[in-house]
């Protein structure tokens, strides 16, 4: 698509695509839908401009000889050995029930059919 008399192009294919496709549509569904491009243009945007202080930190943290934070080595132990008294307690396992035969009515509960003596 070009003006008649300079030949300057007034919008790429693509753009022209995604305009051919969007107009079909009501105007509050494009609407929504160049929000959401625009959402995530600025996300991307905002994750790079993250990535890259993270980088310049860490480089700054090198050149001054602070240590760099590494993941874990094998051995060097887990979250919940640095908590203290907020890491969860070792539960002791419970003894093993003794086996009984056990039918549909013990899963019933308060439903389950009253037992007689002479029920074995």
């Amino acid at each position: 698509m070009s003006t008649g008399s300079t030949g300057i192009e007034l919008a790429s294919w693509k753009t022209q695509i995604v305009e051919s496709l969007l107009g079909f549509l009501p105007d509050w569904v494009q609407i929504t839908v160049y929000a959401l491009l625009a959402l995530a243009v600025l996300v991307y945007w905002g994750l790079k401009i993250k990535r890259k202080i993270a980088q310049r930190r860490a480089a700054r943290a090198a050149r001054s000889g602070q240590p760099v934070p590494a993941a874990a080595q094998p051995g060097q132990g887990r979250g919940a050995d640095h908590l203290g008294p907020y890491a969860p307690q070792n539960a002791q396992p419970a003894p093993p029930a003794p086996v009984q035969r056990q039918s549909g009515a013990d899963f019933l509960g308060a439903y389950a059919p009253r037992r007689h003596p002479q029920d074995g």
